[in-house]
């Protein structure tokens, strides 16, 4: 399976590439994972609702260009269905199972995902109706995903 996250903006804290190098190489004995960051647009201060929608579909452009045919999109977004661990873990078995050979998890901006994205995403997943920073949800997801694969491998982790 190959697993790819597709993210707006780039990482410059060392706590979190450090956090994202560990979750990546934990992973590598489960799946083939890439990260691929686009670039974020800046958003002025006071910005309006047109400018905001604006700079989510210049990103939304440049996440969809990152995707490739054929991939299951997971959109990372608010109104997702929240799941616990180990549903997630069902799903992307399922998936696998199913002939999926690439998931493509999708975590935007500080203002969100572009309608055109959400439309492409086969499937919207909620962390919690709380707002995080989207560095963090890197790692919080790259956990989740390595969570998934323990599970599934009936692999010790905590509850």
């Amino acid at each position: 399976m190959r697993i790819t996250l597709v993210t707006v903006g780039k990482i410059k804290e060392k706590f979190y590439t450090d956090a994202i190098a560990e979750y990546t190489k934990r992973l590598s004995r489960y799946c083939k994972l890439d990260i691929v960051q686009v670039p974020d647009e800046k958003t002025p201060d006071n910005a309006g609702e047109a400018v905001e929608r604006q700079i989510k579909d210049k990103e939304g452009e440049r996440i969809l260009s990152s995707i490739k045919d054929g991939a299951y999109v997971v959109a990372l977004a608010i109104e997702g269905e929240m799941v616990s661990s180990v549903k997630l873990s069902e799903k992307l078995r399922a998936l696998g199972v199913g002939g999926t050979s690439q998931i493509v998890f999708v975590i935007g901006g500080s203002l969100g995902l572009s309608e055109s994205v959400l439309r492409r995403a086969d499937y919207k997943l909620s962390f919690s109706p709380m707002t995080f920073p989207h560095q963090l949800m890197r790692v919080i997801l790259l956990e989740q995903i390595y969570r998934s694969y323990r599970i599934m491998n009936g692999e010790p982790y905590h509850k």
